[in-house]
């Protein structure tokens, strides 16, 4: 009996399958992945253009926060190393990569 039931069911299935469009079981997929697109890699792609824009425009006296937690100002820039001089605390300057700025926290006064 149970054989009868396996056959029964696969013969059921197998017939409906064939004569379905094909675009329409791909449909889904396509859905998902345009989903992900619009809620996850065009926002993403957005903020990566937003923080090179960021690091492209500092300036000296701007106040910084790096990757590492560290806070301070820029006070020197070396455009051909791709370096800042960065001042955390009185008479203490280190030099950073551009990329590891990860927010600006306040544009110097003009």
């Amino acid at each position: 009996m149970y054989n009868v039931l396996l056959l029964a069911g696969a013969t059921a299935g197998g017939g409906a399958a064939k004569g379905g469009n094909p675009f329409l079981s791909f449909l889904p997929l396509l859905l998902i992945i345009f989903v992900m697109y619009f809620l996850l890699l065009r926002p993403q792609a957005k903020r990566q253009k937003q923080q090179q824009e960021m690091i492209k425009n500092l300036q000296k006296g701007d106040k910084i926060l790096t990757s590492g937690g560290i806070i301070g100002t820029v006070a020197g820039i070396k455009e051909k190393e791709g370096l800042l001089i960065v001042k955390i605390a009185d008479n203490v300057k280190v030099e950073l990569a551009r990329q590891s700025v990860t927010q600006l926290l306040n544009k110097k006064p003009e």
